[in-house]
């Protein structure tokens, strides 16, 4: 069965016989399977009128434990997104009722922001839409290579993910 990644190799394959086109054999298809996951998520979170960033807050906080609280400086960790861009984005979410702040009860100063009842429904109702989309995704996967595939792109996030290397 041939895909789509298939006919672009021969095509450059024509076009560029001095070059080895390997690392396009997966790399062009995790882009195209990306695109195709992101479609689902969208989908999965408008169901609950959120979106990916709205999602990617309140799972972080929902993870958290009982508490469903984290500080500021905690969701950006989390989230890996500037502190301009997380005040912006609890504003919002708070704005919605899906999240509030209030003063964190081991340091006076600081503030912790938590999860609303409305927010932690919503998270929990997008998570359970999404893992199904997921899952329907991954259903033409023959059994056990999916787990496979999660130890190989792994191992290949891991690599990419090192400080230590450049690329």
């Amino acid at each position: 069965m041939q895909d789509e990644v298939d006919r672009l190799i021969a095509d450059w394959s024509r076009e560029r016989p001095d070059l080895d086109l390997a690392p396009m054999q997966v790399l062009s298809r995790v882009t195209r399977v990306a695109k195709q996951l992101d479609h689902a998520r969208s989908a999965a979170f408008a169901l609950h009128d959120i979106v990916s960033w709205e999602f990617d807050v309140l799972a972080a906080l929902r993870r958290s434990g009982d508490s469903y609280q984290l500080s500021p400086g905690r969701l950006l960790q989390e989230t890996m997104v500037t502190s301009g861009t997380m005040t912006n984005r609890i504003d919002r979410l708070a704005a919605r009722g899906l999240v509030r702040r209030g003063p964190d009860p081991h340091d006076g100063r600081g503030v912790v922001v938590s999860l609303t009842p409305a927010g932690l429904a919503t998270v929990d109702g997008a998570l359970v839409d999404l893992l199904t989309a997921e899952r329907r995704i991954l259903a033409v996967l023959p059994t056990g290579d999916a787990a496979q595939l999660a130890d190989l792109l792994r191992a290949l996030a891991g690599e990419l993910e090192r400080p230590s290397q450049p690329l």
